[in-house]
């Protein structure tokens, strides 16, 4: 039994004892329960604010702490305001996407939203409590998140303490991949497939059932559906036979067992058709993978792992430390953990956005390893009113330390184009304009069409990716490609290779430019480019 079943239980004597009513003429009114409810259900209660309080619950509130700390920052990924668009959209017209809206590259070319339901979370959240609900979704995913691996850990390893500590080792890596995107709810659902799995093997059978109905909400939510199906596939073909050797072994299920594993299985696969877009969305992940080399190749979270980094070395220094503990007390691992382990592994080794699995995948082993060194947690050893008191604190804290709109507005502007998006809208800058790939999704707020965002997929099939990375790496002939868009403005990164040959350029003028961003626009651009050759370039230094 693992130790966070052990509090929600209770204790086995606190059972009130029953007190006899007295009795006369002069008695007061009996109550409407008896005494013996009375205390029983005194009991109960009190039974209940131990579990509440108690020590494995007072860890996992650390743990949502530290995503607070993290969260409150709101590191805002670009796709976000693309995602909140899309959503938005979505609910505004009650029709899902089946044209691209937002470009002028690419309008009208078939696209549909694989991550509707994902779009629709954030567009909904941000329209109804705008940056700072946004803040609180992202709080509350991350700590979704991180209970949800703190609990699977511990389930793995029998022992609280070595549970927190693993989740806490790979915190860090974790938060990597914590940005408001649908990919948020699909690392979520990873780690829920496999407490399913876990608690199904433990013998709580009816949690196997909660699986189809999640990959329903999964399939229209993010593409790593497809991870949570092998991972019950790795788990049923494990059990299919006995096998030992070396530090791997695996159980034959039984056969009750392995039905209810295949049916699920087989619902699971069932509900993927069951889509706005019908099948459409199943073939999504296989296309970005097989047939977008361009994405793939260049975008920062498909990249291999940059070991020379800070969470780079962590990674190497946990696999490392992993393999001499292997080495030191040879330890017997479950062969679908640790095959699910070392494609973890492997993929995060490929690209960097698979941290993602890696750390769910790694977590119950290290948890088990550390357990030869922590002791169990121990019910009667408990402090609750402790415990309450740091629970009580670090909730106050959060609300008190939230940050205010204000704040979330500079974060905006030190990352995104805030000033140049409302000098545009303030003034007619003709277009189209060709923009920088990080400030596509917030520009397809203003009133402009944008040449590219954050959807590379749909670009690079209609060869506008490729254009872009000929434009902004300033190949041969990149103003001639860039003329072929009949582009008239250009909002880029001021130390951005293009911006500093346009400043060079004399059919090109600088009309605006702060620390983040820079506006050039064609001389022969009409009545603006005549208006702004009599005045200066508006420039703002932070």
């Amino acid at each position: 039994m693992s130790e966070l079943q052990l509090p929600l239980r209770g204790d086995s004597g606190a059972e009130g004892i029953a007190i006899p009513a007295a009795s006369g003429a002069c008695a007061p009114p009996v109550s409407v329960l008896a005494p013996s409810d009375t205390v029983a259900g005194a009991a109960e209660s009190f039974s209940l604010l131990k579990r509440i309080f108690s020590f494995p619950a007072m860890l996992g509130t650390m743990l949502v702490g530290a995503v607070f700390i993290v969260g409150r920052a709101f590191i805002v990924d670009p796709d976000v305001w693309w995602h909140a668009k899309a959503g938005q959209i979505i609910l505004a017209t009650r029709q899902w996407p089946t044209t691209e809206p937002f470009s002028f590259t690419v309008a009208g070319q078939p696209w549909i939203d694989c991550e509707w339901l994902g779009d629709v979370l954030i567009g909904g959240v941000g329209r109804v409590a705008g940056l700072q609900g946004l803040d609180a979704l992202l709080i509350l995913l991350g700590s979704a998140i991180m209970v949800a691996l703190y609990v699977y850990a511990t389930l793995r390893s029998g022992n609280s303490k070595a549970g927190f500590l693993a989740s806490t080792l790979l915190f860090l890596l974790a938060t990597t991949s914590f940005s408001l995107r649908p990919q948020m709810l699909g690392y979520l659902f990873i780690i829920l497939t496999l407490i399913a799995l876990e608690r199904f093997r433990q013998g709580r059978k009816r949690a196997l059932w909660l699986l189809p109905g999640m990959f329903l909400l999964w399939i229209n939510a993010h593409g790593s559906w497809v991870i949570g199906l092998g991972i019950i596939f790795v788990v049923w073909a494990s059990g299919l036979g006995e096998f030992s050797a070396g530090g791997l072994e695996a159980r034959r299920w039984s056969a009750s067992d392995r039905r209810r594993l295949s049916f699920v299985l087989l619902l699971c696969l069932a509900v993927i058709p069951l889509t706005p877009y019908g099948t459409q969305i199943a073939a999504y992940p296989f296309e970005v993978a097989f047939k977008m080399p361009l994405g793939v190749g260049t975008v920062s979270e498909w990249q291999t792992m940059p070991f020379n980094l800070p969470g780079g070395k962590l990674f190497l220094a946990l696999l490392l430390g992993f393999l001499l503990l292997q080495v030191a007390f040879r330890p017997k691992w479950r062969l679908d953990e640790f095959a699910l382990f070392l494609f973890g592994t492997m993929m995060a080794c490929l690209h960097v956005r698979f941290l993602l699995i890696f750390v769910p995948f790694f977590a119950p082993l290290l948890a088990e390893v550390l357990t030869r060194w922590l002791p169990a947690y121990d019910r009667k050893k408990d402090q609750h009113l402790l415990n309450g008191v740091l629970m009580s604190g670090a909730a106050f804290a959060m609300v008190w330390f939230f940050p205010g709109l204000a704040e979330m507005q500079r974060v905006i502007g030190n990352e995104f184009p805030v000033k140049a998006v409302t000098y545009l809208r303030q003034h007619s800058v003709p277009g189209p304009i060709y923009n920088n790939y990080n400030f596509g999704t917030y520009l397809l707020w203003s009133d402009y069409k944008i040449f590219i965002d954050g959807r590379s997929d749909i670009y690079e099939r209609g060869g506008v990716f490729a254009d872009y990375l000929h434009i902004s790496r300033l190949r041969p002939g990149a103003l001639t490609v860039l003329r072929a868009y009949r582009i008239q403005a250009c909002l880029l990164e001021p130390d951005e290779p293009l911006a500093t040959m346009l400043s060079a350029q004399t059919e090109w003028q600088k009309a605006y430019a702060d620390n983040l961003s820079v506006l050039f626009v064609r001389r022969d651009g009409g009545s603006f480019a005549s208006a702004l050759s009599h005045a200066a370039t508006p420039e703002q230094k932070e």
